[in-house]
């Protein structure tokens, strides 16, 4: 089970492991990041960054590049479909202290592909190449790139963008196994990464459904990838890194956390976002992470984590955040807690 192969390497820097966080938007903030990456992330990416230095100044940017606090190497992804847009926009990032520097040609969003930009660009070679090359030589540091396999189901290019990214310097691809036209439905296809795989020398990061040890295991040995990156699969279980990197290390599974572990990393969450947003943001942005967590808890079926969801939204105060996860890992026996009086009590 475990890979004799060595741990893949971005330019200087050797990866503790081969499961990597995937970026993504609104998701994938500095508490995120600092929370994958306890729990075991190799790498982390940042949230997408547009190449324009003029919306820079908006607090969703300045957020979105803030890396303070993070142990290296700092991965930022920029995103836009003007290559001496993007080749600026990566010298100030690395300026300001990103070690990598990710372009972004997978993402799916139709704000981003209306723009030419994101996997909008797999549909023009010849401008791919212009934006990877002028990138390339702007920095020092290594780039990476992430793409589909493709626009759509007849223009599955994604070996031939990913001999260009070699031919052009970059240092690692990773590759989801779905064509843009996709998004997210119907399920990944793995053939097309292993094909990429055999085509390019660098390391291939293999993304898309990526939800357990087990499916990581399958997707590395069938694609021949040098890593797994986890997106969704961790939105709500970021001790998924922990299990794959268990697994692929010993061929077993690890124990899964415990009511005292959840309810720690939960207030942990919750904590670190109500300082990095504010107490009004933070609070917000908090609820979409409940839902992801609950959704992962096996102890709620899918009426409850409808219930227990409303019941988080409503609350608008950082204290009554905390104090709902305190009793969602109450024991019942606790009748004690005026949570628990009003139904609010799971465990």
């Amino acid at each position: 089970m475990s890979d004799s192969r060595p741990l893949p390497q971005i330019g200087r820097h050797r990866l503790p492991n081969r499961i990597i966080l995937a970026p993504m938007a609104g998701v994938t903030d500095r508490p995120f990041r600092q929370l994958c990456r306890r729990l075991g992330a190799g790498l982390v990416v940042g949230e997408m960054v547009t190449s324009d230095p003029a919306l820079w100044h908006t607090r969703k940017s300045r957020q979105r590049m803030d890396h303070r606090g993070e142990p290296g190497p700092r991965s930022v992804q920029i995103a836009g479909g003007d290559a001496a847009m993007l080749a600026e926009a990566a010298r100030l990032n690395a300026a300001q202290g990103a070690e990598i520097i990710d372009i972004n040609m997978g993402c799916p969003a139709k704000k981003v592909c209306n723009k030419a930009a994101g996997s909008a660009l797999l549909r023009d070679e010849l401008l791919v190449a212009d934006i990877l090359e002028a990138v390339v030589a702007a920095v020092s540091v290594p780039v990476t790139l992430k793409i589909r396999t493709g626009w759509c189901a007849q223009s599955n290019n994604g070996v031939r963008v990913a001999r260009l990214a070699e031919s052009a310097g970059i240092q690692a691809l990773a590759v989801h196994g779905r064509h843009r036209q996709q998004r997210y439905s119907g399920e990944a296809e793995y053939d097309t990464i292993a094909a990429i795989k055999q085509a390019v020398s660098i390391p291939v990061f293999a993304n898309g459904d990526i939800d357990s040890p087990q499916k990581a295991a399958r997707v590395l040995d069938y694609t021949g990838a040098d890593a797994v990156m986890i997106g969704r699969g961790a939105q709500g279980n970021p001790w998924i890194f922990r299990e794959i990197d268990h697994y692929l290390r010993h061929g077993k599974t690890c124990s899964p956390p415990d009511a005292s572990e959840r309810a720690e990393v939960l207030h942990g969450h919750l904590r670190a976002l109500h300082d990095f947003y504010g107490a009004y943001m933070g609070v917000r942005i908090a609820r979409k992470h409940l839902g992801w967590y609950l959704a992962s808890d096996s102890r709620f079926d899918a009426g409850r984590q409808r219930e227990l969801r409303a019941t988080f939204n409503a609350l608008e105060r950082p204290d009554e955040q905390y104090h709902f996860i305190d009793d969602l890992f109450r024991p019942a026996s606790d009748i004690a807690s005026p949570w628990a009086t009003n139904g609010i009590s799971a465990a």
